[in-house]
């Protein structure tokens, strides 16, 4: 296995991603990394995880997922601050580099980028949001529950991810596939509509969540939460689980009840739970068939007066848990077979 590369610039990246793909088409000789014979004219895979830091068993599946599809890999560490709107909260995410390039290198990434902000941003000033920065805007899809309690977040997270798209799809024929995990289920709803309407050539490619024995979403964040702060975290997957139980079951999802525990367990300051369609992110209420998103070519998500759920949903959760704010999101199916 050849040695990870770690690159600091957009030009050397670009350069050796170029001169890889070539190598990988020339070596495969007409078949996949599996072996399989490809159709005429078939071109290499890039596959891409942007990621900032702090690596878990979720970027891990990432990564191998990527690995199982790709002639070549790369990964990116970046913390970006356009995406935070609390500086404190920026300083204290976990940073640990070298022995997350160890975990990239044992999983089989080709190349790492890991770009000082100047790299990302020329001219920008830590902290000065009033850099002279073009900057891209998420939308209304990037000012609901995360992007309202956060304002800007999704803004910064559309701006780097656009910026990394640029850097890593490379001047040379190739399919690309970025690769996300479904924990930050707003976030991927963003970035696929952001692929939509900037015409990007890339594929995203997302993973389920990866979760602790007790049910919590593995994230980067869970460094900072104490032993009794993870036990406290729990209560969040917990909750979600019991709205996907009752949908399944084909019972009323009751989430306002469910809403009415969280506010009482210790150590969970909730900001929200509510059940959302997965393209739209709009709440769903009792009675209200949604009309958009990828339900409405037949019969919409909707929920009846009587709090039943007919179609797929998302239900997303945000709390704060000691000094951390966590996300969560599970994916909801009906079981009352429409």
């Amino acid at each position: 296995m050849t040695e990870i590369r770690v690159m600091r610039t957009a030009a050397e990246l670009r350069a050796a991603v170029v001169d890889a793909l070539h190598r990988a088409g020339r070596d495969r000789a007409g078949r996949d990394r599996a072996g399989r014979d490809l159709p005429a004219g078939a071109v290499p895979t890039l596959g891409f995880v942007p990621t900032m830091g702090a690596l878990h068993a979720g970027h891990a599946s990432l990564i191998e997922a990527a690995r199982a599809e790709a002639d070549v890999v790369v990964a990116s560490i970046f913390v970006n601050p356009l995406q935070f709107d609390d500086d404190a909260d920026y300083r204290a995410y976990p940073r640990q580099l070298q022995t997350d390039v160890e975990l990239l290198d044992a999983h089989g990434v080709d190349f790492v980028f890991v770009p000082e902000i100047e790299e990302m941003y020329p001219g920008y000033q830590d902290g000065d949001s009033a850099a002279p920065l073009v900057r891209v805007e998420a939308g209304e899809l990037g000012r609901r529950w995360e992007g309202a309690s956060r304002p800007g977040h999704f803004d910064g997270v559309v701006t780097v991810v656009n910026k990394l798209f640029n850097i890593v799809t490379p001047q040379a024929p190739a399919r690309v596939q970025a690769w996300f995990g479904e924990k930050d289920a707003e976030q991927l709803a963003v970035i696929r509509r952001m692929v939509i309407d900037l015409d990007h050539p890339v594929e995203i490619r997302s993973l389920p969540i990866v979760r602790d024995p007790s049910g919590l979403a593995q994230s980067s964040r869970n460094q900072r939460l104490s032993e009794q702060e993870h036990r406290q975290a729990a209560a969040l997957s917990a909750a979600l689980f019991q709205v996907h139980d009752r949908a399944a079951q084909g019972q009323p999802l009751e989430v306002d009840g469910v809403v009415a525990q969280l506010n009482l367990a210790d150590g969970v300051d909730l900001d929200y739970l509510v059940v959302v369609d997965p393209s739209t992110l709009q709440e769903i209420e009792p009675g209200q068939i949604q009309p958009g998103g990828e339900q409405a070519a037949g019969s919409g998500v909707r929920l009846t007066e009587d709090d039943v759920l007919y179609g797929r949903a998302l239900a997303l959760i945000a709390a704060r848990v000691g000094p951390v704010r966590l996300i969560d999101a599970v994916e909801l199916r009906s079981g009352t077979g429409s």
